[in-house]
């Protein structure tokens, strides 16, 4: 017998494997971390400081296009719940899974073609179908035939609005209004423009829910129970039905 030959044969073939110890040394995966992070800071001029504010910027990015904005208030047209300066967030994914806008909602959009090439904050006081007048004997406005008190949230001393009007909002579009009343430029103001002054769900960019800033006025922004009451809007048939003796105006 060669023993010799069956002892390099032996030799040849793997040991047993033992507990492995990985107190301190890292998996496949850790080493393939590590290493891409070290290329990625060899990289770059700073090293992984550099990195880490790279990795940073774009979780800021991503945020920011995704799920939350900031959005800087540019005049007093929603005082007082929102002063010129402030800054909001805007929660992009409030409406992107199949709920849309409630009346109440302070709501951030695109305004080109609209209102204007900018971008607008204002607050959502019909939706579609909804038939909004102003203003009721008492001088409130009226949705869906219910008044609305709108005295929590309008500017001190303003009325509901010193511009009567009587519309029907088409789906899929937004009636908006300014809280500072005498101050906003809005849906009342574009009622002879494309759209009648009414906004596309579209357009849209998000809900304003928090004051970040200043520091002082940070706070959670709530929808007003203010509309809580009103009744859902009656399709236009019915509406024509229980009036048999109105036809259309000219």
């Amino acid at each position: 017998m060669d023993t010799e030959a069956q002892s390099t044969e032996r030799d040849r073939s793997p040991h047993p494997a033992g507990p492995e110890d990985t107190s301190g040394a890292p998996g496949p995966e850790g080493r393939s971390r590590s290493a891409l992070a070290g290329h990625l800071a060899g990289w770059l001029p700073g090293g992984r400081v550099t990195a880490a504010l790279l990795l940073v910027l774009l979780l800021l990015l991503a945020l920011s296009t995704f799920v939350v904005r900031p959005f800087q208030i540019p005049s007093g047209s929603m005082e007082p719940a929102l002063r010129a300066g402030d800054r909001v967030l805007v929660l992009k994914l409030a409406y992107r899974f199949g709920a849309g806008p409630q009346r109440g909602d302070m709501v951030v959009f695109d305004g080109t073609g609209y209102f204007g090439d900018a971008d607008y904050i204002k607050r959502v006081v019909g939706v579609g179908g909804d038939h909004v007048v102003c203003c009721d004997k008492d001088g409130r406005i009226r949705v869906n035939g219910r008044s609305v008190d709108e005295s929590g949230f309008l500017f001190p001393g303003e009325s509901a609005s010193t511009v009567p009007f009587d519309v029907v909002v088409p789906e899929k579009r937004l009636f908006v209004l300014g809280d500072h009343r005498g101050s906003s430029s809005d849906s009342r103001d574009h009622l002879g423009s494309p759209g009648g002054g009414m906004i596309p769900v579209s357009r849209v960019i998000g809900r304003a829910d928090w004051i970040v800033s200043p520091f002082g006025r940070a706070t959670r922004l709530h929808r007003p129970d203010a509309y809580a009451r009103v009744p859902a809007p009656v399709p236009t048939d019915r509406a024509n039905a229980a009036h048999p003796g109105e036809g259309p105006h000219g």
